[in-house]
């Protein structure tokens, strides 16, 4: 049993790399595939609308099917569809089969990222202890390797299809390799049967539960869209640095991120979920707080510094307790919450860009000041969650080596 678990582990790791891969190796192709395409910076932002909402689909099939299939089964499966997706934009022609290409590819991300997270859940409940954060942490290793291999065959004089080709067949060998290792029960003995046992008043207050966590996310999450756009933009528009200045405001951010989810499941263990998300949602409220008020650059840093170090622990936390709700029901519930989130990250960045034409660009900021505030004040929500789940109960489990 605990080497299944840790091999479970490990592969659990590695559909989030394998994720994070993916992902950026879309990234890092845009604006080759915009020139091939021949489409405006407006043009590109309607058709990645399109992502988004194929991703929001896809959240919501893979999660019902994660539940009803098991996710041993839904996660390899979404893995290769998603390899297999990932050359579709590198072989557009026009906006219209890159419109098409992208709405493929959404789907076939969002099945991956909510199975993925729903098995994570079961690995959680298995080991007894927080783990979904560090899990997390790993989906942007994934982004790192798609930066490098991108640049390796850019100057290798490889073509976008043909380096998206060879990513997304990587991709699903190692999801097809990595299946082995899952966990082979995803599913509560007689889980169907407990759930529809369940007193009418227990799933009313499990459904207002998953809406509070999905809200919760999409404040969040629209956080973290609006810095991954904005960040850099505010160090050169509003505090006048040049343009390889301004870029550390970003990398500031997501260094701090990475180093937080690193650091997060240690924290959950020994302070609760509770104190993780009220806490670190005080901090991104303080952090960009002074990156809005502050004339400084060094503040700024500073500022991108907390706030992506606040944020860092939220979302892994209200992924889990989500999954953790209702073990029967863990896909549809973290596809939920997950899917609010994604929406709330695409529109994160309209939010800011909107608000821009009423006011300074880092007096925009302040919305997300009120955001991550009142995430802190609801963080109260994981105080309710079942006693066995692992982000509340603090019982210390036997002792494992997992890592």
């Amino acid at each position: 049993m605990e080497r299944s678990l840790r091999g479970a582990s490990v592969a659990t790791y590695v559909y989030f790399v394998l994720n994070g891969t993916l992902m950026g190796a879309w990234v890092v192709h845009i604006p080759a595939i915009e020139a091939r395409v021949g489409i405006t910076h407006a043009a590109l932002g309607g058709l990645l609308v399109l992502l988004g909402l194929g991703a929001f689909a896809g959240m919501r099939v893979a999660g019902r099917l994660a539940d009803r299939l098991g996710t041993r089964t839904v996660v390899p499966a979404a893995g290769v569809l998603c390899g297999a997706a990932l050359v579709l934009p590198g072989l557009a022609r026009n906006p219209w089969t890159l419109a098409g290409a992208l709405l493929v590819f959404g789907f076939a991300n969002g099945c991956l990222d909510v199975s993925m997270n729903a098995h994570a859940v079961h690995v959680e409940k298995a080991y007894r202890r927080p783990v979904m954060s560090g899990f997390h942490a790993t989906f942007s290793v994934g982004g790192v390797i798609a930066a490098l291999v991108a640049a390796a065959a850019t100057a290798a004089g490889l073509s976008p299809a043909a380096t998206l080709a060879a990513l997304g067949a990587a991709g699903i060998a190692t999801a097809l390799l990595a299946a082995r290792s899952l966990l082979p029960g995803t599913s509560p003995p007689g889980g169907a049967e407990n759930k529809g046992a369940e007193a009418p008043t227990a799933q009313g207050g499990a459904r207002k539960r998953i809406r509070v966590l999905a809200a919760l996310a999409l404040m969040v999450m629209l956080s973290e869209g609006a810095a991954n756009d904005w960040s850099a933009l505010h160090l050169k528009d509003v505090l006048g640095t040049p343009a390889s200045t301004a870029a550390f405001a970003y990398g500031t951010y997501a260094a701090a991120m990475t180093i937080g989810r690193l650091l997060a499941d240690r924290v959950v263990t020994r302070y609760g979920s509770m104190a993780v998300l009220r806490y670190g949602a005080a901090t991104a409220a303080a952090g960009i707080t002074v990156v809005a008020l502050t004339p400084w650059v060094w503040a700024a840093f500073a500022g991108w510094a907390l706030f992506g170090l606040g944020l860092s622990g939220c979302v892994p936390q209200l992924f889990s307790a989500a999954g953790h709700a209702d073990p029967a029901a863990a896909g549809a519930n973290v596809s939920r919450v997950a899917g609010l989130g994604y929406l709330g990250m695409l529109a994160g960045p309209a939010v800011i860009g909107w608000l821009t034409h009423l006011t300074a660009l880092d007096h925009t900021f302040l919305l997300l000041t009120v955001l991550c505030t009142a995430t802190a004040a609801t963080a109260g929500i994981l105080r309710s969650a079942p006693a066995a789940d692992p982000e509340t109960d603090r019982t210390p489990a036997p002792a494992r080596n997992t890592h």
